[in-house]
């Protein structure tokens, strides 16, 4: 059930051969489509062994830069990144797939590429800074959920070289290792990981998780509201149940016209997305 995703590495060259753009990640991506028979089903589409990057742009102070991909049967992924003074930022994703690929798409009713444009999260960057985030985020918008881990990219590289400095993404702490992607059963709900009980103590029972209030704002509007107690409960050797702590837990996500996702994120590689 775990993604099998290839890595994509991407360096894209100016007119004297210097890199100018360098991305290295992995993504994958769950599709909710309709059939003939109008009932949906999902589908997970992941990167093939051949991905090109015709397109990608290396950009300036007038023109944004561009990277993107071409995988399987007429899939494509860009994101183009801007540059503001000292600082540069992802600004806009957009995802095409394929329908008529029947081997990722069986009976699909809807014929040809969708296209689906997400605006990036990613906070500004200080130039000749590489960004790296290795835990997972993910984007959801019109049935689509767009997922990416072990993420490395620097736009307008100066003087050809990739930088040694690094900005860490929310997710990612100092020691943060690879998360574990997610499956398609729980990408939706909860994943976690380095969640392991104690083998020398026995296990305490555990009290009702504390009730956190967690908010969302789109620009100065608070655009979701949530107020929960929640509890882990992970079926390893032994069942461990984990109450998430609302005073060191930090809350994330986007707000869309359609659709909205929260993210949890307790500082010790628990991640829970709704």
């Amino acid at each position: 059930g775990f993604f099998q995703s290839y890595a994509v590495e991407v360096d894209v060259k100016d007119a004297s051969n210097a890199t100018c753009l360098y991305a290295k990640w992995m993504m994958s991506f769950l599709i909710k489509y309709e059939t003939n028979s109008s009932d949906y089903k999902n589908t997970t589409l992941n990167l093939s062994s051949s991905v090109t990057h015709n397109g990608s742009i290396c950009g300036n102070d007038t023109q944004a830069a561009l990277l993107a991909v071409q995988f399987g049967e007429g899939h494509s992924w860009s994101i183009n990144f801007t540059k503001t003074n000292e600082t540069y930022q992802g600004d806009f994703i957009t995802f095409t797939y394929n329908t008529n690929d029947t081997a990722v798409f069986p009976d699909a009713k809807r014929k040809g590429p969708v296209t689906i444009v997400v605006k990036d999260t990613m906070r500004p960057v200080q130039l000749n800074n590489v960004f790296v985030c290795h835990n997972i985020d993910f984007f959801e918008a019109e049935n689509v959920t767009q997922i990416f881990w072990n993420v490395t990219v620097q736009a307008f590289v100066q003087n050809g070289t990739i930088s040694k400095k690094e900005s860490r993404c929310r997710a990612d702490a100092p020691t943060s290792a690879p998360t574990v992607p997610p499956t398609i059963a729980n990408v939706t709900t909860a994943s976690t990981t380095t969640l392991s009980p104690s083998p020398t103590t026995a296990p305490k029972p555990v009290e009702n998780p504390e009730t956190g209030n967690y908010s969302l704002k789109s620009g100065n509007k608070t655009c979701l509201l949530a107020t929960v107690g929640l509890q882990l409960n992970v079926s390893q050797d032994k069942p461990l149940l984990v109450n998430i702590n609302p005073k060191t837990t930090s809350a994330d996500g986007t707000c869309g016209n359609t659709t909205a996702t929260l993210k949890l994120n307790d500082g010790n590689s628990t991640l829970i997305g709704f």
